[in-house]
């Protein structure tokens, strides 16, 4: 697929970024293994020379937040209510997407004028099962039908409300469904990243809608698009797949219990049969149409690790 340069955007190559902070990083650079996801690969030079810097931006732009909060407070001569800085962070199926949320969460909590970073995953905002079963839509698990965005945006607008306790529903991949009487409170954050496929996805208003349409982006201060070929995408999911047959998968509990056993030629079948009909029209449908409304696009190549960057001109 042809991904043409986009002039709103400044390139910016591996080395070069790299050199953008000097921060010391051996007491962030710890537990790498509980980072990163399945069969993607997550070094020391990896966090060193793309997120360290990228936590560096990213404080900046907190800081400024901040300070402008500490300015407007001045000139109206009164508190206004303190609200969190929201980080999104979209991308496809098996690009990697969680591990980036969790290690930019572990280095933005280093900095001490941002301590407390919650972390929260659009899973949770997807309607049930029984649901998505009702309305015959199983089979389309992660497109935009599928999530409650009602919930979701509401739950963001809490947020940017000021509110100081926040409840988000959450999901398990070991059932594959949301947890029905289970809840992740988000209390008092500095930052808040939100992660999930389609979170920067637009949806037309309705037709004749007294109501103005709200996206779930307008609440993000700074967006990430982790992007990738797509046929390295394609790779790594059906990589991912097999390993789960010794991991996830082996738990009798699991939803996908049934594909344990599969033997290497049969795992990659299925992966590729779900890819081909599942992930990648989400992706060419929903997903990739977003990448430009990002503030940022870490660029991977086929080996997991970013080789170029795509900034935002402000």
């Amino acid at each position: 697929m042809t991904r043409n340069n986009y002039a709103p955007y400044i390139t910016i190559a591996r080395e070069e970024w790299a050199n953008k902070s000097d921060e010391p990083t051996e007491h962030l650079i710890k537990d790498l293994d509980k980072l990163h996801g399945l069969n993607e690969p997550l070094t020391k030079e990896e966090v060193t020379q793309i997120y360290v810097p990228l936590s560096r931006l990213l404080n900046l732009y907190v800081t400024a937040a901040q300070e402008l909060h500490a300015t407007t407070n001045t000139f109206l001569g009164s508190k206004v209510t303190k609200v969190p800085y929201i980080i999104g962070i979209a991308g496809s199926v098996a690009v990697g997407k969680s591990t980036t949320a969790r290690v930019l969460q572990r280095l933005l909590a280093a900095w001490p004028n941002h301590p407390r970073v919650a972390l929260v995953t659009t899973d949770g905002f997807l309607y049930p099962n029984r649901i998505l079963e009702q309305r015959g839509i199983m089979n389309r698990k992660g497109f935009p039908e599928s999530y409650d965005i009602r919930r979701l945006v509401q739950f963001l607008a809490n947020l940017k409300s000021g509110k100081e306790k926040v409840a988000a529903p959450l999901y398990s991949h070991l059932e594959y469904d949301v947890l029905a009487n289970e809840m992740q409170w988000v209390e008092s954050p500095d930052i808040v990243i939100v992660e999930g496929v389609n979170v920067l996805q637009v949806r037309p208003r309705p037709q004749g809608s007294p109501e103005p349409s709200i996206f779930v982006s307008d609440f993000f201060d700074f967006s990430i698009f982790v992007d990738a070929e797509d046929k390295d995408l394609e790779q790594w999911y059906i990589e991912r797949f097999k390993s789960l047959r010794t991991t996830a998968f082996s738990n009798p509990e699991s939803y996908f219990h049934r594909y344990a056993h599969l033997t290497d030629a049969e795992s990659e079948e299925i992966a590729r049969k779900i890819w081909n009909e599942i992930n990648k029209p989400n992706l060419l449908q929903n997903i990739l149409p977003t990448r430009f409304r990002a503030s940022l696009i870490l660029e991977k190549g086929n080996h997991h690790f970013v080789q170029s960057l795509k900034l935002r001109k402000t």
